[in-house]
């Protein structure tokens, strides 16, 4: 582990943690300057008037079995994007440590980078290929300086999942050179979820996931970084105590009780089922050249115009995303999969008869 440890900033090496209030269940909390009466209106279990866990521990033990690793191996934060912001910051200087992204992808990659000045490479997606990663491309764009390499898959907003080999490939030629993050915010919708096969084999693998999509959690904002368990204990010291509302853990632990594992199964079957049968009927359009394979909850497609695609479908009661201002997306639109009425409705307002 000692090699991918000497890629985390030495200031944060050299941190200590912040020692925050102790709490301890039947003792009397006048350790931590709380209010001591809920405000009106409060329905939650611990009390809005006192802060949360400095980290909600009960909740990482649920996140832990939820994606069948170590308690020791998640960090909890405000969504998987929050969880982009901690591992930019924990590896990179500003102005001196940078990033590789592979475009077309997730925008947050590279706000987060900005904001911590962090230099940025780009490596395009092969679309020729389907969108595949451009290894060679990437391995050749790496330098003493770069830190983190950053990929989605499947990936946002193109859809496809990166080959297994392709990751493996780079997380071994980057072993001690720096860290592969794998965001899988959209795992669950697709045939394979490699995280505990990447984790068991690279220490220097980050894997990002969140409840936003899958579970339907967009509003409690809840996500985890995956990674080796001195990994996670580094890079929790970038993130402050009290980070993640007691409302929100409670949520999210109704959601994972075991006695709902087969109403997200059935969901997400039914979300592949609508994807499936909406890709088919968007093929059929004429304003629709083309329709990318996808392992996420959206398509992307390919429009004779996109800008009219979008307004025609607005016209009809329907927001879609244009991403033909994207050269790496020409005339192309992200379409997300809805409920069988929300589908209909949209091809509805395309003129599918």
């Amino acid at each position: 582990m000692s090699s991918i440890l000497d890629l985390v900033r030495p200031e944060i090496r050299r941190m200590k943690p912040y020692r925050s209030a102790q709490f301890a269940d039947g003792l009397v909390r006048l350790n931590a300057n709380e209010n001591p009466w809920r405000p009106p209106g409060d329905q939650s279990n611990a009390g809005l008037n006192r802060y949360p866990e400095p980290r909600p521990f009960e909740l990482t033990a649920s996140l832990a079995a939820h994606f069948g690793v170590a308690a020791a191996q998640v960090l909890v934060t405000r969504g998987s994007s929050e969880a982009i912001d901690v591992v930019i910051r924990g590896f990179c200087r500003a102005g001196r440590d940078g990033i590789v992204i592979c475009p077309p992808t997730f925008g947050m990659y590279e706000t987060y980078a900005q904001i911590q000045d962090a230099p940025i490479r780009r490596v395009a997606l092969l679309r020729d290929r389907g969108y595949a990663v451009d290894v060679d491309g990437i391995l050749d764009q790496w330098s003493a300086a770069t830190r983190v390499l950053f990929l989605c898959s499947p990936n946002n907003p193109t859809g496809n999942s990166m080959a297994l080999a392709d990751i493996h490939r780079l997380a071994t030629a980057l072993d001690g050179r720096g860290v592969v993050v794998l965001d899988g915010a959209y795992a669950e919708f697709s045939a394979t979820d490699p995280t505990q096969e990447l984790l068991g084999q690279h220490a220097n693998v980050i894997v990002l996931r969140t409840l936003s999509k899958a579970l339907a959690l967009a509003g409690v904002r809840c996500g985890a970084l995956l990674a080796a368990p001195e990994l996670v204990a580094l890079l929790g010291c970038v993130l402050p105590p009290y980070t993640f509302p007691s409302p929100c853990a409670e949520a999210v632990q109704r959601c994972l009780e075991p006695g709902h594992a087969a109403e997200w199964r059935r969901r997400v079957e039914r979300l592949r089922a609508e994807r499936a049968r909406l890709a088919a009927a968007l093929a059929s359009l004429p304003d629709i050249r083309r329709v990318w394979p996808s392992d996420a909850n959206f398509l992307l497609v390919e429009a004779v115009d996109a800008p009219r695609l979008v307004e025609a479908a607005r016209r009809g009661g329907v927001l879609l995303r244009d991403f033909s201002w994207d050269p790496g997306l020409p005339d192309c639109v992200r379409i997300t999969v809805g409920d069988p009425a929300e589908n209909d409705q949209l091809l509805a307002a395309l003129g599918r008869p």
